[in-house]
């Protein structure tokens, strides 16, 4: 079996999802997992088909003949992640205060540990309170399987004192 990740951005419409889903199930694929959302008039996702490795160059060339003048369709080929090394997962939350640079500080510390970010959902809503906005953020992150949690929660904590914002981190 042939994985390939799939990435579209358009103006949103109904029928984008079908679309996709038909073209895939049409080549004897299956979708095995995705992230779609409407993000500022445009609709924007990732998916995980699967298909047999003799009909994946077909599934492909298909789903880039969706491409028009406004939608966007790229796809990869993926592959098998190494597990030769061993890794710890945890979970990052954080709230505060939107402002620009949140996710470029936290993501330089994780980056400087090493730290691999799996994945990332931010949102901003209103703060009832101040009348500005709440700024939060949800990843998971593969910490190196050497690399000690105090550590990464010292690297956090010093983050989240500089952008004063509340970062917890859960270990599974």
């Amino acid at each position: 079996m042939q994985s390939l990740v799939i990435t579209i951005v358009g103006p949103d419409r109904p029928g984008l999802v079908e679309s996709l889903s038909r073209t895939i199930a049409s080549h004897g694929g299956s979708w095995v997992e995705s992230s779609l959302s409407h993000l500022a008039g445009q609709f924007a996702g990732v998916v995980r088909a699967t298909v047999e490795d003799e009909a994946s160059d077909a599934l492909e060339a298909a789903l880039v003949g969706l491409t028009t003048d406004a939608l966007r369709v790229m796809v990869q080929r993926g592959s098998a992640p190494a597990d030769d090394e061993p890794r710890r997962t945890v979970e990052l939350d954080l709230v505060g205060s939107d402002r620009p640079g949140i996710v470029q500080a936290v993501s330089r510390a994780l980056a400087e540990l090493g730290v691999n970010m799996e994945s990332l959902e931010t949102a901003c809503e209103g703060a009832p309170m101040s009348g500005g906005q709440l700024f939060k953020a949800a990843a998971t992150l593969h910490l190196p399987g050497d690399l000690p949690l105090p550590s990464v929660r010292a690297a956090i904590e010093a983050v989240a004192a500089d952008l004063m914002v509340d970062i917890v981190l859960k270990d599974d």
